[in-house]
């Protein structure tokens, strides 16, 4: 019994130390924790002054960059020019220092003969320029109102200069009246960050003596214009597509717009506008194909049994949009390859009642005459490349566009009168220039015009089928790979001869 009771004792004294060693460890442990948290807490701190004082220093560099920047007047008025109005004096000091550093008296380093920036010579009537690209042509009278305006405005201002009191004080018997016919030539550019030099020679007294006179445009401060949030997230896009058969061009159509509208953007409605019967059940075979695969149902196909004809194609599609919401348009054609991207800048450079956007499309040549030296052709991710070799920039053609419905509607839509290929897309587009909406025209890195054989139907009237054909020939190749094709005989002779065969 005792010995019973003694066993019982030593378990409970057993339990007493355990619990007591038990207890002593748990509060070693929470020391070892807290010790560990304060040194934790402690390093933050310690880094928090280090980034605190890194900050400083950063800021007084900037502010030291800000102001040396600002006495080179490169940031004439530092970063709060944008958040107020400059006074008269920093506009005069500013426009001095855009004097002082731009090419007028003397030139600058450059690293090649590339980066240098070309005149353009003018007269009273014509301009003579380098930049041409496809529309404007090396020699022409200024289509656009304000430069006609600049041009001439900066004669009149040299002649009111140069017949200006201050220029005859030495000899007032000497004076010479300066006149428009007096004006021989002058030489224009614009440095970007500057402003628009213009170098004017003029007649002199006398035979064999000219005045010369150089003028210089400076460029002003930014003004900040405004600052909005762009929610895209519900800016659904109505592709409207008009398709008479090229059941082939369609399936690659159909690729890129599941891909991208499908796959990727999901904010897109797809409208066909189909003319005639002849391979529409292809083309229903394809829709229906891609509603079982991607389960998505936002097609609209509309069949007309009437000749082709793309303003009434679209305008249709258009005007098939019974839903209350003011839709986004994007006119499309089925050679048309185009990125997420490119709906983005769709959403963006396009409102209601302000503006609407004719992006300029890259345009493939031939790929048959570019790749030639190629056994197989790269493939389609690899031909979309932005080069002199590969196309050129579309910018005689305005039928891709983005624009909202109740803007195409009220400028009246399309020319219905126009039938088959061209005109109507140019039409329209002089509808919106000739309106107070402002029109969005620049070159799109994300849309491309995919080669494709073109045809010039023998019915088109004379002048559609001269444009046809120019378009046709300009959508082959560049100069110099025509070139190659032209002079091929004498450049095998040549590699002949260089062989010695």
């Amino acid at each position: 019994m005792l010995k019973r009771w003694l066993l019982a004792l030593m378990a409970r004294l057993g339990l007493i130390v355990l619990a007591a060693t038990t207890k002593e460890g748990y509060m070693a442990l929470l020391q070892e924790r807290e010790d560990s948290h304060k040194h934790y807490i402690d390093s933050l701190s310690k880094q928090i002054a280090q980034l605190k004082e890194a900050l400083q220093e950063r800021t007084q560099q900037l502010h030291e960059s800000l102001e040396k920047a600002k006495s080179k007047g490169i940031l004439p008025l530092g970063l709060d020019s944008l958040h107020k109005t400059p006074t008269q004096t920093d506009l005069r000091e500013f426009f001095r220092s855009q004097l002082s550093q731009a090419e007028v008296t003397s030139g600058a380093k450059l690293p090649s003969e590339y980066a240098l920036i070309p005149f353009d010579a003018f007269t009273l009537r014509r301009v003579y320029q380098l930049e041409t690209g496809l529309t404007r042509h090396p020699e022409e009278r200024p289509v656009r109102k304000d430069r006609r305006d600049e041009l001439i405005g900066t004669v009149e201002s040299a002649l009111h200069v140069l017949n200006g009191p201050q220029q005859h004080v030495d000899n007032i018997k000497r004076k010479h009246t300066y006149g428009p016919a007096d004006f021989i030539q002058g030489l224009t550019r614009t440095e970007r960050d500057r402003g628009s030099v213009y170098e004017l020679v003029f007649k002199g007294d006398r035979p064999q003596v000219f005045t010369q006179l150089v003028l210089f445009r400076p460029f002003g401060p930014l003004m900040k214009v405004k600052s909005d949030r762009v929610d895209t997230r519900r800016m659904l896009i109505n592709i409207i597509v008009p398709l008479s058969k090229r059941a082939d061009a369609f399936k690659h159509f159909i690729s890129n717009f599941r891909e991208v509208c499908i796959q990727r953007d999901g904010r897109v409605h797809l409208t066909i506008v189909y003319f005639g019967r002849e391979q529409i059940d292809l083309v229903k075979a394809m829709l229906d194909q891609i509603t079982r695969e991607t389960r998505f149902r936002s097609f609209t196909l509309i069949q007309l049994n009437e000749e082709f004809s793309r303003g009434r194609g679209l305008e249709v599609g258009a005007k098939a949009w019974r839903r209350s919401q003011n839709i986004l348009l994007f006119f499309c054609d089925v050679d048309i390859h185009f990125t997420s991207d490119f709906l983005t800048s769709c959403r963006l450079n396009a409102e209601p009642g302000k503006r609407v956007y004719y992006p300029i499309l890259f345009s493939q040549y031939n790929p048959s005459i570019i790749y030639s030296n190629q056994t197989l052709l790269p493939s389609l991710q690899q031909q979309l490349v932005i080069r002199k070799e590969t196309g050129f920039w579309r910018d005689f053609g305005f039928g891709m566009t983005c624009q909202y419905r109740s803007d195409f509607i009220n400028i009246g839509g399309f020319d219905r009168s126009i039938k088959g290929w061209g005109l109507e897309d140019v039409h329209l587009y002089r509808k919106y220039l000739h309106s107070k909406l402002l029109v969005v025209r620049a070159p799109s890195r994300s849309l491309f015009h995919m080669w494709h054989e073109k045809t010039c139907a023998d019915e088109l009237p004379p002048d559609k089928y001269k444009m046809c054909m120019q378009t046709k020939a300009m959508s082959e190749a560049s100069h110099s790979q025509l070139g190659e094709l032209i002079f091929k005989q004498e450049i095998q002779e040549h590699l002949k001869r260089s062989r010695g065969i």
